[in-house]
């Protein structure tokens, strides 16, 4: 039998001066309890209660047993109750992992706002682009681009991650604006190589059709930040999220190119190892992280709310 629940019953029945009364309390038969009181009896080897049609009595050793366990039964009270204060309690150290571009462009302003919201939150955040074990590592939460198929995670999209095409003006009014897919095997262009779930150039026209741009590109880097830089300054043609290039566009440095040819549309989700007790702090970044992106990420509604130049879009 459970002995927690032995001892639980046993200074109730003291307390209430009845197996009776314990029983109630806990919701037990009359018979059970006793049952319950002679198992410790039992496991001590010795009497602890004297029961008569009348009242119950605590032999010498069951006052000392009785004192014990009732320090026990409220020590374990407190640590449940700690236990239930930390995990409703916003504080604790919050441990993040995110791609670098990603979270190096878009992920200090939430952040920010997050630790400003939960003073008694310290956050580490650690970017990186190659797969990590949350366990082994000691992740809180991660934030990953592209169709996950780990079922031990729990997972919560946060926002779209629409892939495009751009170069920079300098670059177009060198080489003219592309019309179609089969031209951009005609020049150069710039690939971030650690693409997992998007590397291809893949687009759909207005009939659903794909079309995939193939050959060799002119440079290959696994740091889109170094791409953008390169793009920026007129080295090619490059493919790659939205949210690394859509503030770009909505300045006019780059331009989108091909509107009318659909792009693939990945996910940027958060993932946590399980979805039993996870920690407050846990829950409500990723709520503010859900809050901040959206299905109409600013990156994207920045760069939708200017209009194209009509020579990249003719």
């Amino acid at each position: 039998m459970d002995r927690l629940t032995g001892m639980g019953l046993f200074v109730a029945a003291v307390d209430e001066g009845s197996l009776a009364a314990a029983a109630r309390r806990f919701g037990f038969s009359a018979a059970m309890t006793g049952k319950y009181v002679a198992a410790l009896e039992a496991q001590v080897g010795a009497r602890l209660l004297q029961r008569t049609t009348r009242r119950l009595a605590l032999t010498d050793i069951g006052h000392g047993y009785y004192l014990r366990c009732k320090s026990i039964l409220e020590a374990f009270d407190d640590a449940n109750r700690e236990a239930g204060a930390a995990h409703s309690a916003v504080r604790g150290v919050l441990r993040v992992a995110a791609p670098v571009t990603f979270g190096a462009m878009h992920l200090g302003g939430v952040v920010a706002r997050f630790m400003s919201d939960h003073p008694e939150v310290n956050v580490e955040v650690v970017l990186g682009d190659r797969y990590v074990d949350l366990l082994d590592a000691g992740v809180d939460v991660a934030l990953r681009i592209g169709k996950l198929t780990d079922p031990a995670l729990v997972t919560r999209r946060l926002a779209p991650c629409r892939m495009m095409l751009c170069a920079a003006p300098a670059f177009l009014q060198r080489h003219g604006v592309p019309r179609s897919p089969a031209a951009l095997e005609q020049v150069d262009r710039l690939a971030f190589s650690d693409a997992v779930s998007c590397g291809d150039w893949t687009l759909f026209d207005t009939k659903g059709r794909p079309h995939t741009i193939d050959g060799p590109c002119r440079l290959v880097s696994n740091n889109m930040q170094m791409l953008t830089r390169a793009a920026l300054a007129g080295s090619g043609i490059a493919y790659g999220p939205s949210f690394a290039f859509g503030d770009y566009v909505a300045r006019g440095e780059l331009v989108a190119l091909l509107p009318r040819y659909r792009t693939a549309e990945l996910d940027i989700q958060a993932v946590y190892p399980s979805a039993r007790h996870i920690p407050l702090r846990v829950r409500r970044f990723v709520d503010c992280l859900a809050d901040a992106f959206g299905d109409d990420p600013p990156w994207d509604h920045r760069r939708q709310s200017q209009r194209r130049r009509p020579k990249a879009s003719d």
